[in-house]
C-alpha cells in the first residue's frame, strides 16, 4: 500500500507541475527566445537532478547500452518537445498548449500498439483513437478551413511535441525500465544529454538578445528544477510501476491546471472549441481503457 500511495502521489504532483509548465514557458518567452527557454529548462533541470544525486549518493549507471538508450530518450522526451512547445507558445495561449498536451496518452497508445505486444490495439483503443482524433480536429477548428498561419503551424508543433512524448514513453518502457535503473539517475541521464545537445545547438539557434527579469528567472528556475528535473524522476518511476499508456494519462489533469493558470494569471481567452476538443480527447482516453463501456453497463443495470 505505501508503494502504491507513493506512485499515486508522484502522478498527481506530475499533473500539477507539468500543467503549470506551460505558464512558465509563456513567461519565459517574455525575455528569452524559444531555444533559450529550452536550454534554460534543461540546464536547470540537470542541475537540480545533480543535487538530488549527490544528496542521495546515487551512483551513475555504468552500462554503456543504457547510456545509449538515454541519449535517444533525451531527444524524444526533452530536446524535441522543449523546442516545439517553446516555439509554439509564441503564437498560441499557454492554456491551449496544455490542452494539446492531453493528446499524449493517445499517441502513446498508438506507438505502444505498434511496438509492445502486451499493449496491442483493441477495439476500445481504436475507438479511443478515433475520438481523440475528432478532439484534435475540434481544437484546430478545421471548419474554418486550412490556412497555414503561425497559429495553425504552432498547433501542429504542439502535436509534434506530444508525438515525441508518446514515442518516448514507449521507448522508456521497452528499453530502459526493464534494466531496473534508478529513476533519478535515468532522469539525470536524459536531461543531462538534452542540456549538452541544446548547448551545442545554442550557437546556431539561441542567439537572440536576453532580457532577464525576476519573473523570467523565477519561471525558468521552477520550470527547470521541478517541471523538468524532479518531475522527470517521478515520471520514470510511474512508467516503471504503471506502464507506458497508464503513466502518460498524467495529461488527464494537466489541461485543467494549464487552462486555469492561463486564464487567472495571464488573462488568456478560451474559445468554445478548446474545452469541447479537450473533452473529446479525454473521452478518447477513457474509451481506450474501456471505462466508457463499463460506465454504460453500470448505468443500464441501474435502470428499473
Amino acid at each position: 500500500m505505501p508503494r502504491r500511495f507513493g506512485v499515486t502521489a508522484r502522478f498527481v504532483a506530475l499533473a500539477t507541475v507539468w500543467g503549470a509548465s506551460f505558464l512558465f514557458i509563456k513567461v519565459g518567452l517574455e525575455g528569452l527566445s524559444p531555444a533559450q527557454v529550452a536550454l534554460a529548462r534543461a540546464g536547470f533541470g540537470a542541475l537540480g537532478l545533480a543535487v538530488v544525486l549527490v544528496v542521495r549518493r546515487r551512483p551513475l549507471p555504468r552500462d554503456p547500452v543504457l547510456w545509449g538508450h538515454l541519449a535517444v530518450v533525451s531527444v524524444l522526451l526533452c530536446v524535441g518537445p522543449f523546442l516545439l512547445f517553446s516555439w509554439a507558445e509564441q503564437y498560441v495561449p499557454s492554456g491551449l498548449a496544455s490542452i494539446f498536451n492531453a493528446t499524449t496518452p493517445l499517441l502513446t497508445m498508438f506507438f505502444a500498439a505498434a511496438t509492445l505486444p502486451a499493449e496491442r490495439l483493441t477495439r476500445p483503443r481504436a475507438v479511443g483513437l478515433l475520438l481523440g482524433f475528432a478532439g484534435v480536429l475540434t481544437l484546430v477548428g478545421v471548419w474554418q478551413g486550412i490556412d497555414l498561419t503561425h497559429e495553425l503551424t504552432a498547433q501542429l508543433a504542439c502535436l509534434g511535441a506530444t508525438t515525441c512524448y508518446g514515442a518516448a514513453f514507449v521507448y522508456l518502457r521497452r528499453f530502459v525500465s526493464p534494466r531496473g535503473a534508478d529513476p533519478v539517475t535515468v532522469a539525470f541521464g536524459q536531461v543531462g544529454f538534452a542540456t549538452v545537445i541544446l548547448g551545442l545547438l545554442a550557437r546556431a539557434v539561441a542567439t537572440s538578445p536576453v532580457h532577464l527579469s525576476p519573473a523570467v528567472v523565477l519561471s525558468m528556475l521552477v520550470l527547470g528544477v521541478f517541471g523538468t528535473g524532479v518531475a522527470y524522476a517521478w515520471n520514470t518511476a510511474v512508467i516503471a510501476a504503471w506502464g507506458a499508456a497508464n503513466a502518460s494519462a498524467v495529461t488527464y489533469l494537466t489541461p485543467v491546471v494549464g487552462v486555469v493558470l492561463g486564464v487567472v494569471v495571464l488573462n488568456e481567452p478560451v474559445h468554445w472549441n478548446e474545452p469541447v476538443g479537450a473533452v473529446l480527447v479525454v473521452l478518447g482516453i477513457l474509451a481506450s481503457h474501456g471505462r466508457l463501456r463499463l460506465r454504460r453497463r453500470a448505468a443500464l443495470t441501474a435502470i428499473p
